[in-house]
């Protein structure tokens, strides 16, 4: 071969390899929109579009926490299937937005119980009549007011209900064994929150919802939180708590001097920082803000 044919030659194969890379990378993330992986004692996470989901793999079955919406939890079943052909037996919700419990109709026939804060569930039904999509829910059929608990295979699974927070209706899911806790929206990790004060929420209980839970969890938990800045860092510690605690009581400080000193909404509204906050990232101050002088002023 010539060196001119060669180049070509070599040219070509190069070009045909980078196509078909291109072309594989495309294919993957087209098969694979999602994340799954596992933390420990059978427990993993998967990540797709929403709320983050838990699930637990054991010799009995599974149990997963949220649902996202119903294409992506349709992954997660396609995914559970390929690790075992075990019953489903619990879909545990941690509150009723859709981002976290749109995915339950994907359980329809293959779960055998959907459990919630019964606060969670009137949610999740005021919301879809107002929205005309009661065909496309499939509601907890087992609630609880302060704690629930079962075993799936060697693991307990334990629901605290510590009050009214992102909504008034968030529980945190404990799986005791393997010591690992979903926050649900509970904490958005270095992620200004929503708070839907049309569903109850209120800041100033939050606050102390997060206390019970650095008091009732210990430091070896891993928390499994509703949504993260980073989308690596959906897990983390009780530090982690701390900063978006933190977060929330400087913006009732902040919010209550400034409804104080006589600032309207609209110019309060107009605040980009809030003094004291160094860790908080992303779009979305405006909603904590306008939630915590609504709250406040008693609007």
């Amino acid at each position: 071969m010539n060196r001119r044919n060669f180049i070509q030659t070599s040219g070509l194969t190069l070009g045909t390899l980078a196509l078909s890379g291109k072309s594989l990378l495309a294919n993957m993330l087209a098969e694979n929109p999602y994340k799954m992986r596992e933390l420990r004692g059978g427990v993993g996470v998967f990540t797709e579009r929403g709320g983050t989901i838990a699930y637990l793999n054991t010799n009995k079955g599974f149990a997963v926490v949220d649902s996202q919406f119903p294409d992506q939890s349709k992954h997660l079943i396609d995914e559970l299937k390929k690790l075992s052909e075990k019953p489903i037996q619990l879909l545990i919700n941690t509150h009723h937005h859709g981002d976290h419990s749109g995915g339950n109709i994907s359980f329809k026939g293959l779960v055998e119980h959907v459990v919630a804060h019964e606060n969670s569930l009137k949610n999740q039904k005021e919301t879809a009549q107002k929205q005309k999509t009661e065909d496309k829910q499939l509601y907890p059929d087992v609630t609880f007011s302060d704690t629930w608990k079962q075993k799936v295979g060697k693991e307990s699974i334990k629901a605290h209900y510590f009050g009214a927070g992102h909504t008034n209706g968030d529980s945190f899911i404990h799986f005791e064994q393997a010591n690992i806790v979903h926050t649900g929206d509970l904490v958005f990790n270095r992620r200004y929150p929503f708070v839907d004060r049309a569903a109850g929420a209120s800041i100033k209980s939050w606050i102390s919802v997060l206390d019970k839970a650095l008091t009732t969890f210990d430091n070896e938990t891993l928390f499994v939180f509703g949504h993260a800045f980073d989308p690596e860092k959906i897990t983390g510690t009780k530090e982690d708590i701390k900063v978006f605690q933190n977060y929330l009581s400087q913006l009732l400080v902040y919010t209550e001097k400034e409804v104080k000193s006589g600032k309207t909404k609209e110019e309060f509204l107009k605040t980009t920082a809030i003094p004291g906050v160094t860790e908080m990232q992303g779009d979305g101050i405006q909603r904590s803000l306008q939630a915590a002088y609504e709250e406040v002023s008693g609007l």
